[in-house]
């Protein structure tokens, strides 16, 4: 999971004009040739369609709706060569070149919808893609605790909540309520995992909610569907156990989480786990020890949410901090184009 509000920000009407008119003109992609020699990995979470009347979990980790995903799908077709992990590792490791404007298609946590709505257009062009799996979720009545929180706001009659600052915050209609909802999520980000955790168990009572036994069953992935994806050219990378963020726990706990992710799906897919995705992902999140025991468990690349794309040169050099480009549901094709372009590297998250 990761959100940011800047990111999802919607444009101005001069500014989606602008942008559109870049985009159907071709300008968006105006000195494009200069990066032919660079990877652009884009990021998904979820591919859904968060404006249905029974969406109840957390709108911001929803990249796009199928039908958007396959309009991106079809740009990424039209001007960039879409490369496997095992592509990358090869190249790494001086086996192979990447074709120009190489691209990874990759997703995060491990949501059911990854199988039912994206893997079918993933087929239709051919695409191989990379899941990370948050393993403690897949196939359990476990949520992420930004959806039960969602859950959590979506149903409550109540029209207040404590922040953990001690501020109580009200709302007035849904879309207040929603922006309560984003707020109280992010703010359990800076907490740490033992305390952050007590606030998500009491929020349920707190909001006067009752979560039904099973509720969650079907939000992610189970493995016999991890298994038949991997069977039709998706990869799948660790993601951690539980999703904590890595700087706000010990070292033993990072290698429990790294090492215990990967071996379950290796356990599961009877391949070798070769990539890994950094939770929350931005530059606090990891630091040099983190990646250490990142390639100490075997891993041999991992990914941040740090705006991309990146030279090859820069992805050679550290393989343990690619960068990914993070898609909201929010964004327009032209913004999707926008943020594929080398602009995109020089916006600060």
């Amino acid at each position: 999971m990761y959100s940011n509000q800047r990111e999802t920000k919607p444009r101005s009407s001069f500014k989606r004009k602008v942008l559109n008119l870049a985009y159907e003109t071709g300008l968006i992609r105006a000195g494009r040739s200069l990066w032919a020699s660079s990877l652009t990995v884009v990021n998904y979470h979820r591919i859904d369609d968060p404006d249905r009347s029974d969406f109840d979990s957390f709108k911001p980790n929803v990249s796009a709706t199928a039908q958007e995903f396959d309009r991106q799908l079809d740009y990424l077709a039209k001007w960039f060569h879409v490369v496997s992990l095992k592509d990358i590792v090869e190249w790494l490791d001086g086996h192979k070149e990447l074709p120009p404007h190489a691209a990874l298609i990759t997703f995060d946590d491990g949501y059911l919808d990854n199988y039912t709505s994206a893997f079918p257009l993933l087929r239709k062009y051919n695409f191989p893609a990379l899941i990370f799996l948050t393993t403690g979720h897949i196939g359990a009545d476990a949520p992420f605790y930004w959806d039960m929180a969602a859950y959590c706001f979506a149903h409550t009659r109540s029209d207040q909540v404590t922040f953990p600052d001690g501020q109580v915050k009200h709302w007035a209609n849904q879309a207040e309520r929603d922006r309560v909802s984003k707020n109280w999520i992010e703010s359990m980000k800076t907490l740490p995992q033992v305390e952050k955790q007590s606030y998500v168990e009491s929020l349920p009572a707190l909001l006067g909610v009752s979560i039904p036994a099973g509720y969650f069953q079907q939000l992610m992935m189970n493995w016999d569907q991890v298994r038949e994806m991997q069977k039709g050219g998706i990869e799948f990378g660790a993601h951690t156990v539980h999703h904590p963020i890595l700087t706000r726990i010990t070292s033993e706990q990072v290698r429990e989480e790294i090492i215990g992710s990967k071996s379950r799906i290796e356990a599961e897919v009877g391949v070798p786990v070769l990539g890994f995705a950094y939770p929350n992902g931005q530059a606090s999140d990891l630091n040099e020890e983190i990646e250490k025991i990142v390639g100490e468990s075997g891993i041999r690349a991992a990914f941040t949410l740090r705006n991309g794309p990146s030279p090859q040169s820069e992805v050679k050099r550290n393989p343990y901090a690619i960068r990914r480009i993070f898609i909201s549901y929010r964004h327009s094709l032209a913004e999707y184009a926008m943020m594929l372009s080398p602009i995109n590297r020089y916006r600060s998250n």
